[in-house]
């Protein structure tokens, strides 16, 4: 039996990313659908919004709007009505309910989330001191770093690090290897700001095993070995237990927005957060 063909359009006056994002967060609930989606972005004009609420009709799909200018978004709701349309507003209720709460109404100018500003050239600027102090290519940049990662290789330190990056956050880290020592300059700077990664020794090994298989190595290498694994993990943990200040997350089989929500949250307890807002557009 074929799935049920279902097609949804998603409009909006910015870049449509809200829209998609829970919608794709939505679709994940339900099965044997093959769902069409198209989504238009940048609707400025009555005109625009006319022509796709006349296919969204002709193709009997569901529309999904993020409208922050009101005479639009009134329009919407309209035309999505006379044409028997189902429809949702997704900035409705919480427009509505924002104004409420700071007694005044929304501004109505799209494209707000990613300005060309201050904020914007931080982020920039943290993501390239990133990339600077990714593996601990530059200890000397340790001491400008907001965040310090340190772990085994494959628990995530580099992906971990680009995602706090955009966030805001200068971000180091620092690969633990077997019987060496690590920088000097780790240890003279603030130990609030480092983090401990860890990871369960068998999942390491079948992370690190495709690693090489992608790389094309052998798999012969010690880099696979269960039994160097546990010695760098132990290793690590000696290490760690040395260092009661730094915080120790377990990654397994945790996303990298999950650990960085950890390492976020103890940054905030600790008074060391930003007030970046987030990426992204409606």
């Amino acid at each position: 039996m074929q799935p049920t063909s279902k097609k949804i359009y998603l409009l909006s006056d910015g870049t449509g990313e809200t829209a998609e994002r829970v919608l794709r967060s939505g679709l994940k609930q339900f099965n044997g659908y093959n769902t069409q989606v198209q989504k238009f972005p940048y609707v400025t004009d009555v005109t625009q919004l006319q022509k796709i609420i006349q296919l969204t009709a002709e193709d009997d799909a569901l529309l999904i709007f993020t409208l922050v200018d009101p005479g639009l978004r009134q329009e919407a709701k309209e035309l999505s009505g006379q044409q028997r349309i189902r429809h949702i507003d997704l900035l409705d209720n919480v427009l509505n309910q924002l104004s409420l709460y700071f007694r005044a109404n929304p501004i109505g100018v799209p494209n707000q989330m990613n300005l060309v500003n201050d904020e914007y050239f931080k982020r920039i600027e943290a993501v390239e001191f990133t990339v600077r102090g990714d593996d601990g290519k530059n200890p000397k940049l340790l001491h400008k770093a907001d965040i310090i990662l340190v772990g085994v290789s494959r628990t995530s330190k580099t992906p971990l690090s680009v995602f706090l990056a955009h966030k805001g956050y200068k971000v180091c880290n620092i690969p633990i290897v077997l019987d060496r020592p690590l920088p000097k300059a780790l240890f003279e700077i603030d130990q609030n700001s480092i983090f401990a990664l860890t990871i369960d020794p068998d999942v390491l090994q079948q992370i690190r095993k495709q690693r090489l298989k992608t790389l094309m190595v052998s798999n012969r290498s010690s880099y696979s070995d269960i039994e160097h694994i546990w010695s760098e993990l132990d290793w690590a943990d000696q290490l760690y237990r040395r260092n009661p200040t730094w915080p120790v997350i377990d990654v397994t089989k945790r996303a990298v927005e999950e650990t960085s929500s950890i390492i976020l949250q103890a940054m905030a307890d600790r008074g060391l957060a930003h007030s970046h807002t987030e990426i992204g557009q409606l």
